[in-house]
């Protein structure tokens, strides 16, 4: 129970973070952090691909209704769920029946980091192709997803250090 609500917390907080702040940002007019698919990308391993599409399809909806974008947001964090655990076994091999969440404690810093760089690729490429929904322009597409990508890991980054950190 504890969990669940500890998850409702990072939920919301990431949620209003993400609204009332970091959409506020766009460094050199290019990048954009959407550092609320932390959640999503830090949910335990064996949490069911259901759930973790519903926890993940809520929070984009959440995004998508307070930034009117149309479910550009909740088709990404979705598709990104959808994919993780397949993702999560590509760089961490763990026994099965083994209860973690994926972070720099369970997993080496490289790993963790190449796991949230694939999976925060995925994301930002799908939300600036539907974003963009146009081909006309691939630089300058290309530009938004790689400096919106690293932009949104650093502060991953961060993020996760504050947590290993403070535990």
């Amino acid at each position: 129970m504890i969990k669940f609500f500890n998850r409702i917390l990072w939920f919301v907080g990431l949620l209003l973070l993400q609204i009332l702040i970091l959409n506020r940002i766009h460094w050199f007019g290019v990048a954009t952090p959407f550092l609320y698919i932390y959640f999503v990308l830090t949910l335990e391993h064996s949490m069911s691909r259901n759930q973790l599409m519903l926890w993940a399809f809520f929070l984009g909806l959440a995004v998508d209704i307070c930034t009117n974008t149309f479910g550009i947001h909740a088709a990404a964090t979705t598709f990104v769920a959808f994919v993780r655990p397949s993702i999560l076994r590509l760089f961490f091999i763990r026994e099965e029946n083994e209860i973690y969440e994926p972070g720099i404690r369970a997993m080496s810093p490289a790993v963790f980091f190449s796991y949230a760089f694939v999976c925060t690729l995925l994301h930002h490429a799908i939300v600036f192709l539907l974003g963009f929904f146009s081909f006309s322009r691939p630089g300058l597409m290309l530009l938004h997803i790689g400096a919106s990508t690293l932009l949104t890991l650093l502060l991953m980054i961060a993020v996760e250090l504050l947590r290993h950190n403070n535990r």
